[in-house]
Order: structure tokens, then sequence, then C-alpha cells
């Protein structure tokens, strides 16, 4: 089977992780193997660890593009939950990949601030660099698949059947004509 990447996207506090891992199971499930890769749980684990400066971020992105389609080459649907605010990172992964799912999780900032499960909407002040609070988020131009707050079960489905169509199996390649044996002559 054809690996592919699947790229959550969409500002911080959105569902992108609880998303990523609800797919995963999913996936699983029929007996795919999925991987996923969680912005926050690698950049924790890279030495050094990325900054939040621009240029940090460009490496880190593009590090984790990277990381996405090693793992979808090996035959694996990667799976990452990362904001990935500038489209240039993911336009760059799905030039990458063998096969590539953008899903925007359109969750609206009034519920992103509200939900701010790590506490980055209330420590954002002036000069921020948390995309959506002080540095501009941009949303995915065509999404395979948009997902908004209360249809991420519809989303769930939709997103699994992107995936079962780019990740279908390449037809059956035709054996070669066996062979009698080698025919000598003298």
């Amino acid at each position: 089977m054809t690996g592919a990447v699947v790229w959550l996207t969409g500002p911080p506090a959105a569902g992108k992780s609880t998303l990523a891992r609800a797919l995963a199971r999913r996936l699983r499930a029929t007996g795919r193997v999925a991987i996923v890769l969680d912005g926050d749980t690698i950049r924790a684990a890279l030495v050094p660890r990325p900054g939040y400066d621009e240029v940090a971020r460009d490496g880190f992105y593009r590090t984790l593009g990277n990381l996405a389609c090693v793992v979808a080459t090996q035959g694996a649907i990667a799976i990452v939950a990362a904001t990935a605010h500038r489209r240039a990172w993911r336009d760059a992964a799905r030039a990458a990949a063998p096969r590539f799912v953008e899903v925007y999780v359109a969750t609206p900032p009034e519920l992103c601030r509200r939900r701010d499960p790590k506490g980055l909407y209330a420590a954002a002040g002036a000069g921020s660099t948390l995309p959506g609070a002080g540095v501009a988020y941009e949303p995915p131009v065509a999404p395979e698949v948009v997902v908004t707050p209360g249809g991420e079960g519809a989303a769930l489905d939709a997103i699994a059947a992107a995936c079962a169509i780019v990740t279908a199996p390449a037809p059956p390649r035709r054996a070669p004509p066996a062979h009698a044996g080698a025919r000598g002559g003298a």
C-alpha cells in the first residue's frame, strides 16, 4: 500500500491533536499503519529545541514535513497535527509527499481562545508570535477536507475516505512469463 501525509492545520487550540488521535485510531482499526506527528511532541523531542522566531519556525516546519514524507514513503500514513501558519510550509510538504491530504480545522478564533488548553492566548501580549494572535495564520486555499466545530464525526469519515482514495494499492503487476529453462546449443 502507498503511504500518505495527512496534515491537520488550523490555529492553536483548534482541535488538531484531538482529531489526529481519533483519525489514527480509525485508520488502525482498518489495518493501516498510522503515525501521529504532533507538532508539540516533535518540537519537545528535538535537540536543540526549536525556537518560535520566524527562522526557527521555518526550519521546524520544513523538518516536520520532511519527517512526515519519510514516514509516508515507508507505506504508513503520517498524520501531522501542527499549525504551520505559513501556507508555503504545507505546500512544500505536499510537493514532497507521495500522497497528501490537507485538512483545515476551521475553528473560530473566539472558540480557540476559550479552549486555550496551554494558556497560549492568555499569555499572548503585545509583540506575540502566536499564530492567530500576533502572527497571521494563512488558511489553506483548497484543502481536501474542512473541519468545523461540531462536525468532527463527519470530518473523520471524510478524512478516512480521502486516505482510502489516496492510499489505494496499485493494481497488481502481471507476472513475467515463466521460462522453461535455459536452452543450450552446441
